[in-house]
Order: structure tokens, then sequence, then C-alpha cells
């Protein structure tokens, strides 16, 4: 029984060590965005709710991000990879999405709190071809302030507040 429990502290630690790694210094900006977080968007009266539950991870030793979303449990989700590009001296990105959809894009840090995203988008039936987002952690949360270049139009900001969350990311 003493053994027992003994491994199963021993798991524990193990796994809390493993969760606590370090990232890689270039992608020290994304620290405070690891965990489970989500967003309940604004919609116009009337029209269906939209949540987007988005968990952030450390992956490939540190020296990448994982990032996992799904809107309204699984309609809409997509995985993405960050990680820190010498060739380029830049962040890099790509996203897959569940509508066949990706994009691949570089990202810039404007301080230790805040970056934004370019996008170049492939394969998007709705006419989207570029993103731009910037993301701004404070107080506990951030903000994602999102723009798309649809049919040669720059859309108007779209801005979502996400807060820590205890829900799944799902996909069907």
């Amino acid at each position: 029984m003493m053994k027992k429990f003994g491994l199963a502290i021993l798991v524990v630690f193990s796994t809390l060590s493993w969760a606590n790694e370090k990232l890689n210094e270039e992608l020290s900006v994304f620290t405070p965005y690891l965990g489970t977080w989500q967003s309940d968007f604004d919609v116009p009266s009337g029209k269906p709710k939209m949540q987007d539950v988005s968990r952030w991870e450390r992956a490939l030793n540190g020296t990448a991000i994982r990032t996992l979303h799904s809107i309204n449990d699984g309609v809409y989700g997509g995985e993405s990879l960050i990680f820190w590009d010498k060739s380029k001296n830049s962040l890099v990105f790509y996203y897959f999405t569940t509508a066949g959809f990706y994009t691949q894009g570089t990202m810039e840090v404007l301080s230790q709190t805040e970056f934004v995203a370019y996008e170049e988008v492939i394969n998007n039936k709705d006419g989207i071809t570029k993103v731009k987002s910037t993301s701004k952690f404070e107080s506990g949360q951030f903000t994602v302030s999102t723009q798309y270049l649809k049919n040669g139009e720059w859309t108007e900001p779209e801005s979502r507040i996400y807060t820590k969350s205890d829900k799944q990311v799902k996909f069907k």
C-alpha cells in the first residue's frame, strides 16, 4: 500500500515538474497565456451564442507553444504550433482548422504582455486571405483584436476578452 502511495506521489510531482518547465527565451511572452481560456462572443440579439475555448501549452521541450481551440463545443476548431525560426529570426506559426483551410504567419512581440500576429490564409472559402490580430495580457485575462482581409478589404477590428476556464477544447 505504501509503495503505491509513494509511486502516486512521485507521478504527481513528476507531472508538476514537467508542467512548470521553462519555455525558450524567444517564447517567454506566452508564459501568462499557458492554460485554458474562454471567450463568450458578443453576438447580435437573436443570433446563437458563441463561445471559444482555447488551450495554450508548452510543446516540444519548450521550443514551441501548442494551441488548441474550439467554438461551440467543436462546431469549428483549430490547432497551431508557434516556434522561433532561427533562419527568419522571427516567431512563426502554422494554424490548421476543421474547416479545411490553414494559415501560416509571423508574430511580432511588442512587449512582455503583447504581440501581433500576421497570417496568410490558404484555401478559405469565404474570401479571407490575410488576418492581423493583436493580443494583450493584463489583469489575469487577455484581449484579442482581429481584422480580416476579405475580398480585398480589411474588416473592422473585432475584440474578444478571454478569461481562465475549466472547460475542455472539443472536436467533433
